[in-house]
């Protein structure tokens, strides 16, 4: 016989332990989770998509982020602002997002506290003070070992329901803190780890 070819395995990417191997949460996992957001009206839609997880699982929220999308005007705080009971009426018999009374009613909570910080500050410089303008680069092993809320959450938290947020608790603020890439949270063996490094704000 002629010359064998050695056929190599490819290896299976390592990815952080909560991931799933649903296609939906490999994606999320893979270019968005930990990757540094700087966009007021993104991080706006970020922070009220998290609140709606309270409770649930994320891949809930996520199989679920178009039709919040469509539902609530793409996210656009100025439309979102003023939206009223019937709108919240209407939203309740929405099969394609979370049908909570509350949850719908803090996201319009939200776009009024987001406005109201707008005009003295953007946004963005306002969310990303608590980690002074930089992404905290972690190590950790193990997810794990992460921390479910901090000082920086605790302080985020607090100064969001002063200007009238809701569902923004320390944990959930944690996490939207994960997710935008304000803290680097990737295992060091995830093969998102050294991207999201160099990626990360200084």
């Amino acid at each position: 016989m002629g010359d064998q070819t050695k056929i190599e395995k490819k290896q299976p990417l390592h990815r952080c332990g909560w991931v799933s191997n649903d296609p939906t949460y490999l994606a999320y996992h893979d270019t968005e989770w930990g990757v540094p957001e700087l966009d007021s009206r993104a991080l706006f839609a970020k922070l009220c998509l998290d609140g709606q997880q309270a409770g649930l699982s994320w891949l809930t929220i996520l199989k679920k982020q178009q039709n919040f999308e469509n539902a609530f005007h793409q996210f656009n705080p100025e439309k979102i602002a003023v939206m009223g009971e019937s709108d919240i009426e209407r939203l309740m018999q929405d099969k394609g997002i979370i049908r909570n009374r509350l949850k719908i009613a803090s996201i319009i909570r939200n776009a009024r506290g987001f406005l109201s910080i707008e005009q003295t500050q953007p946004f963005s410089e306002f969310i990303w003070q608590f980690t002074d303008g930089r992404t905290v680069i972690n190590r950790w092993e193990d997810f794990k070992q992460a921390p479910t809320s901090t000082d920086a959450s605790k302080a985020m938290s607090k100064a969001l329901k002063k200007q009238g947020f809701n569902f923004v608790g320390e944990t959930i603020c944690y996490a939207f803190m994960q997710a935008v890439g304000m803290v680097n949270d990737h295992e060091i063996s995830c093969h998102c780890y050294e991207r999201t490094c160099e990626l990360a704000v200084k």
